[in-house]
């Protein structure tokens, strides 16, 4: 049997704490450490229970197989080339669903050059959601899917608007009108002296906001309306050869930090098992991202 797989988790959020504990609960892994801003260093119960180092830098960690990139989208593709440029392993949940694409090629060349593999956008949307909309899509060729969110947290959103001057603190809340088309309720905490005006139009000027309808609202303390529960329903209408109204739906109500942990960490997993490159979750076999034996696997599940 192959030995553990040895992982960092790089970012301390919601995120990665959630990492850690999915990693702690696998039992193909060996957590080797935290990376974190020195800022953000801290003594942390459970991993100083467990003799989890927290560093500043990957390179203090000897023998990484895989890290985990718990950090903003924003921050992915600069780290996830350092990080590969180490030839360790990268699993991301980059959620900007216009460029990921073009991500995952500019990661494949530096992941090819390093013998190392990326697996980009690993969550829940993108992610597996991507993998289910595929298979709707060759269940019923022809159709439309309707993806509709929520309601819940949006990590990737609200750390968006956290990330924009004078905020200290907010919460975007995925509301979903139907038809696949959302509502964005912003709440946000300002900092002494902030022109609320200002915040609201670089809220809807971002990219993550600019196509949906969102509202902006100012609020005294974001912690209280903090939820992460989450959501997504997908519904499918197509044709399946001639025979119409193949009616195909999916929907889960999920714990949104526990759920992308629990998908890299799968990914991880699934990433030692790929040549050197860049990969999306649908390029990947699903058995790859599983436990044990793949002989055991399918007979279990088939």
């Amino acid at each position: 049997m192959r030995k553990k797989i040895k992982i960092a988790v790089i970012g301390y959020g919601n995120i990665g704490k959630a990492a850690v504990e999915a990693i702690i609960a696998s039992p193909d892994m060996d957590l080797l450490g935290v990376v974190e801003q020195p800022s953000f260093i801290k003594n942390i119960p459970l991993l100083d229970s467990l003799h989890i180092p927290m560093v500043t830098s990957i390179r203090e960690l000897e023998g990484v197989e895989v890290a985990l990139l718990c950090v903003p989208s924003r921050s992915v593709p600069q780290i996830a080339r350092e990080v590969l440029a180490l030839g360790i392993n990268t699993v991301d949940c980059y959620d900007i669903h216009k460029s990921l694409a073009d991500l995952r090629i500019q990661l494949h060349e530096v992941a090819q050059l390093n013998k190392a593999v990326a697996v980009v956008s690993a969550g829940w949307d993108p992610g597996t959601d991507s993998m289910i909309r595929c298979m709707f899509q060759f269940m019923t060729p022809v159709g439309i899917t309707y993806t509709n969110f929520g309601p819940g947290m949006s990590m990737g959103h609200s750390v968006a608007v956290r990330s924009i001057p004078g905020v200290e603190d907010a919460l975007s809340m995925t509301i979903p009108v139907g038809a696949g088309v959302h509502r964005r309720m912003v709440y946000v905490q300002l900092k002494e002296d902030t022109d609320f005006a200002e915040v609201e139009k670089a809220v809807k000027t971002d990219p993550y906001f600019i196509n949906d309808e969102t509202h902006v609202v100012q609020v005294p303390d974001v912690s209280q309306l903090i939820d992460v529960g989450h959501g997504v329903e997908m519904i499918r209408k197509g044709v399946s050869g001639t025979t119409h109204n193949q009616i195909l739906n999916f929907s889960m109500h999920i714990n949104n930090p526990a759920l992308t942990a629990q998908v890299m960490v799968a990914s991880a997993r699934a990433s030692l098992k790929q040549k050197p490159g860049a990969y999306t979750m649908i390029q990947i076999p699903i058995i790859d991202y599983m436990y044990g034996n793949p002989d055991d696997i399918i007979r279990e599940l088939y």
